[in-house]
């Protein structure tokens, strides 16, 4: 059974930091192509960043210099850095892995940036 765990979720002030973190259990972790999205209320869910099994990296365009994802195949994770964080990266974020035609999902984090 595959599974996506997200941790690192929480309220922080704008300017901050906060680092999300997805471990998967179930399936080669190397083989999948790692991302994150977020989602808030009555909108659609959206692609934040992603890393290919080789480790090639493709961002949001308001999250680029802001963000970083990354992964470590020995820990079976997955992780996006958030800096500089802003009242509008208020979402749910959730982990994807994705391999041939499958999509894995994990539960969501909540990221809330508030003063």
């Amino acid at each position: 059974q595959v599974q996506l765990v997200e941790s690192g979720g929480g309220l922080v002030q704008p300017g901050g930091s906060l680092r999300l973190s997805c471990v998967a259990s179930g399936i080669q972790f190397s083989a999948l192509r790692m991302s994150w999205y977020r989602q808030v209320p009555g909108k659609q869910r959206e692609l934040v960043a992603l890393v290919t099994s080789g480790g090639h990296t493709n961002y949001l365009d308001v999250v680029k210099g802001r963000f970083t994802i990354s992964r470590d195949n020995s820990k079976n994770t997955v992780y996006l850095q958030m800096d500089g964080l802003k009242p509008e990266d208020t979402a749910v974020y959730y982990c994807n892995g994705f391999a041939i035609t499958t999509h894995y999902w994990g539960q969501g984090t909540q990221v809330t940036v508030s003063a």
